[in-house]
């Protein structure tokens, strides 16, 4: 029998492998699941809305009962998975953070949740979030502060902050996260795993209000290794009718022995801050040029690039458009005064940055980022990749809202110090943030690997090429060190 410990170290494909030839029982993970959850739950906070243990570990048992029929449901036959709390999972309350929407008690799955059960999972809560999931730091008045999985002390960033913790300490063995401003990439930075913002359109966003304008934020995957990765991604993805604009070309199946099946690009662009006068915080730029070099020790091509386009006009994008889709989406709370008490200062902030857009802003907004497309994909012309630190500060303390300046340079919004990931969004680009180190004060940080549209699975074959190079999380459980911190130690 596997240690309950040595269970929670393996990565997700060798947990699939061994529950289907039954090395490994579907109770065993759950309470291994459990334990592990009751044990650093507490300090971390990232899972919140757990069930019931009992129920759960019916639920094992069941999937057990049809693994003893010679019956398998899916790759994730039997995986806890706690679904971020942004998204509706069946039974369980969604609160967005919010106390201003309250503890809304979802009666049907998202469409990514509903294929994760189709694969086999099994719910068990949810992952912690900023209040609407805004701003790159996931505490809230509902639940709480999540905390770095690394150093208690500090931010796990977020908005899928709940879900990169519960992943980097082994509560779950893959996640589920989405992203607007680097909700996917930021705390799979903050946290030393791998977050991955698929293609625009490649996860369906079903069930939505709004079908056509809501092109800037994405559901994804993150996992502790890139196959991980990919399987979620091809189990999340895909087309359906109820999202018009989703994409249409086909995944590979999510079991099959490589989901990734191809060899990455050798041509690499780095854009560095991407604007010169873009502030990193010391050691970020340092991080990334020491990976790049490795990589050109395994015959990659590395060389420097610029994005011809305005910082100015890439933040405006950014704002206008931001602001458009929150401020709409959150305008009726906003007009309630007892709710809009309820609401945190940022999002009332966006709320009435809307009120200021005209037809005028919106369109030329779009056509700003139609323009950093278009830069893209000329760099994309010379490059198989483009890459770029995942964020600009290591992660800062817990109890700080937002780094108000960095490198000596002011933040002039709550967003504004993560600004090196809004280009990536408003092209919509496929782009993972893969983890490049540690930096003096022994925290973690990522990098960002872009590729053209549509082009995910190259990507994700990069992400590979690098976690052989320099693995991030080795799958031998003899060579998996846990955070430093001894309130976090196994």
């Amino acid at each position: 029998m596997t240690a309950p410990h040595d269970l929670l170290r393996l990565d997700a494909g060798t947990l699939s492998r061994r529950i289907a030839a039954r090395e490994l029982s579907c109770r065993e993970l759950m309470q291994a699941s459990l334990a592990r959850i009751a044990d650093l739950n507490p300090v971390h906070n990232a899972i919140v809305s757990l069930r019931d243990g009992d129920e759960l570990l019916a639920e094992a048992d069941a999937c057990d009962a049809t693994l003893a029929r010679g019956e398998i449901t899916g790759w994730m036959h039997g995986f806890p998975v706690a679904v971020k709390d942004l998204s509706d999972a069946a039974g369980l309350p969604t609160t967005l953070g919010s106390l201003a929407i309250g503890r809304r008690m979802a009666t049907g799955d998202a469409l990514f949740v509903q294929r994760m059960k189709k694969a086999g999972a099994i719910v068990i809560g949810k992952t912690n979030t900023p209040e609407f999931g805004l701003g790159s730091h996931t505490f809230n008045q509902v639940f709480g502060i999540t905390r770095n999985a690394w150093d208690p002390s500090r931010s796990a960033g977020g908005s899928s902050g709940g879900a990169a913790v519960a992943l980097a300490l082994g509560m779950v063995p893959v996640a589920d996260g989405s992203d607007m401003g680097g909700s996917l990439r930021n705390p799979a930075a903050f946290n030393n795993v791998l977050g991955f913002r698929p293609s625009r359109g490649r996860v369906p966003a079903v069930p939505a209000e709004d079908a056509f304008f809501q092109q800037l934020g994405t559901e994804g995957p993150m996992g502790r290794t890139t196959e991980d990765v990919a399987r979620l991604l091809c189990t999340m993805g895909g087309w359906d009718e109820r999202a018009p604009l989703s994409l249409a070309d086909p995944l590979p199946d999510p079991a099959s022995e490589d989901p990734i099946a191809c060899e990455p690009g050798k041509r690499i662009g780095w854009l560095g801050s991407i604007w010169p006068d873009l502030p990193l915080e010391p050691g970020i730029r340092e991080l990334c040029e020491a990976a790049l070099r490795k990589l050109e020790g395994e015959g990659y091509a590395v060389e420097p690039c610029t994005l011809d386009v305005a910082r100015d006009a890439n933040w405006s994008a950014w704002l206008r458009l931001r602001q458009m889709l929150v401020g709409g989406k959150l305008g009726a709370l906003y007009a309630q005064p007892h709710l809009r008490a309820l609401m945190k200062p940022e999002a009332q902030w966006e709320v009435e940055q809307s009120f200021q857009l005209t037809a005028a802003h919106l369109y030329q907004a779009t056509v700003q980022r139609t323009a950093v497309y278009h830069a893209f994909r000329r760099l994309f012309e010379r490059y198989d990749y483009v890459v770029a630190p995942t964020a600009q500060v290591f992660p800062f303390p817990a109890e700080l809202h937002w780094p108000r300046e960095v490198a000596g340079v002011a933040m002039g919004t709550y967003h504004r110090w993560m600004e090196i990931v809004t280009p990536f969004t408003l092209a919509g680009l496929p782009v993972a943030s893969v983890p490049v180190g540690f930096g003096n004060d022994g925290l973690p940080m990522g990098m960002q690997v872009a590729g053209p549209a549509r082009a995910d699975l190259r990507v994700l074959a990069l992400a590979r090429a690098w976690e052989g190079i320099a693995p991030w999380v080795p799958s031998d459980a003899s060579r998996w060190r846990r955070p430093h911190n001894p309130r976090i130690q196994p």
